[in-house]
C-alpha cells in the first residue's frame, strides 16, 4: 500500500514539474507545425487510419509518445506491435487512448486512460477533446482526437489546435487563398513601384514604406495559411505549391530590407513584432509606426538604402560600408565615381556606378 502511494506521489511530482515547464507557453514555429502536418497528410498511414476511424463511425484519441507521456497515463495494455491502419481502426473500438511510438511506426499501448492535470486551460467541451488538448500541452506532443458524434478530426500539438478538413474542403479553401494571395501580391508590387520612385529621388517615404510593409505582411500571412492547406493535401497540393512559390517570389527579402531601411530600432526585434500582428492590427498604420519606433509619420531620418543598393551585385559587407560612409541613400546614389573609389576601390566602384544607373532606369 505504501509503495503504491509513493508511486502516486512521484507521479504527481512529475506532473507538477511538467506543469511549470515553459513549453506550455512556447510558440510553435510555422516550420515545426508544418512538419507535424506532413505526418498526417493524405497518403500517410496515420491519415488512412484516421479516415478509417471516421468511416467506421468510431471515436479515438491517438497520442504520439515521448518521455513525458508515461507519467500522464493509467491502465490499458501493452502491445508494442508494428503500426498498421487496420490495427489502429480495430483498437479505436475501445474507449481508451492509443499510444504510438515517437516515429509512429509502432503501437505501444491501447485502451489507456489519460490523466493530465485538470488545471491546464482548455476551451474544449467534450471529455475526449479536453483530455487531448491538456495532454498535448502538458507533454508537448501530438495528440489527435476523432469525434464519434461529429465525425471530425482535431489535431492538438503543444498549444496549437488545428481541425483537419477533408480534401474537397481543403481544395476549396486553398483556391480561395490563392485568389486572395494574387490580389495582395498585385497591391504589394504597386506599393513597391511607388516606394522605388520616391527612394530613387531621395524623397522622405516612411508612409509609403509602411504601406509596402502592410501589403508584404499580408502576402506572408496568407501564404503561411495556404502552406498548411497544401501540406495537408499531400500529393494533391503539388500544383498549388508551385503557384504559391511563383506568387511569393522575393516577397520575404523585400519586406526584410524595407524593415531594415526604416526601423529606428533593432531590425530582428521589429520583424518579430510585425510577425505577431493580427490582420486587424496590420491594417492599422499606427501599430507599424510604433514598431518601427516612430512617434509620427513625418520622417526626419535619411533613408538607409539597403533595399535599393541590394539590387546591385555588391556583397552585403560592401553595401554596409557605403551606407556607413554616405549616411543616406541619396548620397550613395548621386556621389561621383571618385567618392565610391575611396570606399570600394576602382573596379568595384565602376561596376557599382554602372549597376546603380541601370537600377535608376529600371525602377
Amino acid at each position: 500500500m505504501n509503495g503504491h502511494m509513493e508511486q502516486i506521489k512521484d507521479k504527481k511530482e512529475i506532473q507538477k514539474t511538467i506543469i511549470g515547464d515553459s513549453s506550455l507557453k512556447e510558440k510553435v514555429s510555422d516550420d515545426e507545425f508544418f512538419s507535424v502536418l506532413r505526418t498526417i497528410a493524405p497518403g500517410t498511414h496515420i491519415r488512412t487510419s484516421l479516415d478509417g476511424v471516421v468511416k467506421a463511425g468510431k471515436g479515438a484519441i491517438i497520442v504520439e509518445g515521448n518521455e513525458r507521456i508515461f507519467s500522464l497515463i493509467d491502465g490499458g495494455f501493452r502491445l508494442n506491435a508494428r503500426f498498421t491502419p487496420q490495427k489502429l481502426i480495430e483498437l479505436s473500438k475501445m474507449d481508451g487512448a492509443i499510444i504510438l511510438s515517437k516515429d509512429m511506426k509502432k503501437i505501444l499501448l491501447a485502451n489507456v486512460l489519460l490523466t493530465p492535470d485538470n488545471r491546464i486551460s482548455t476551451n474544449e467541451t467534450g471529455t475526449r477533446h479536453k483530455a487531448a488538448e491538456r495532454v498535448a500541452k502538458q507533454a508537448g506532443t501530438l495528440v489527435i482526437a476523432v469525434s464519434e458524434r461529429k465525425n471530425e478530426i482535431t489535431l492538438f500539438y503543444k498549444n496549437v489546435r488545428h481541425p483537419l478538413i477533408e480534401s474537397g474542403g481543403l481544395l476549396r479553401k486553398a483556391n480561395e487563398h490563392i485568389q486572395m494571395l494574387e490580389k495582395q501580391r498585385e497591391l504589394f508590387d504597386k506599393s513597391l513601384v511607388n516606394l522605388n520612385h520616391l527612394e530613387l529621388r531621395n524623397y522622405p517615404s516612411l508612409s509609403q514604406a509602411i504601406v509596402a510593409i502592410q501589403k508584404g505582411r499580408m502576402v506572408q500571412k496568407i501564404s503561411s495559411e495556404l502552406k498548411k492547406y497544401i501540406i495537408e493535401l499531400g500529393k494533391e497540393g503539388v500544383l498549388l505549391k508551385i503557384r504559391l512559390k511563383e506568387i511569393t517570389s522575393d516577397v520575404d527579402s523585400e519586406v526584410d530590407l524595407i524593415i531594415k531601411d526604416y526601423t529606428m530600432t533593432d531590425m530582428k526585434k521589429s520583424k518579430a513584432l510585425l510577425e505577431d500582428l493580427s490582420y486587424d492590427e496590420l491594417i492599422d498604420a499606427g501599430f507599424i509606426l510604433k514598431i518601427l519606433d516612430y512617434n509620427t509619420s513625418v520622417q526626419n531620418a535619411p533613408i538607409k538604402g539597403w533595399r535599393i543598393l541590394s539590387k546591385t551585385t555588391l556583397p552585403a559587407q560592401d553595401i554596409a560600408e557605403i551606407i556607413k560612409e554616405t549616411g543616406s541613400l541619396g548620397k550613395a546614389l548621386y556621389s561621383n565615381l571618385e567618392f565610391h573609389k575611396a570606399i570600394l576601390g576602382e573596379e568595384k566602384a565602376k561596376m557599382f556606378k554602372n549597376e546603380i544607373e541601370n537600377v535608376k532606369l529600371t525602377y
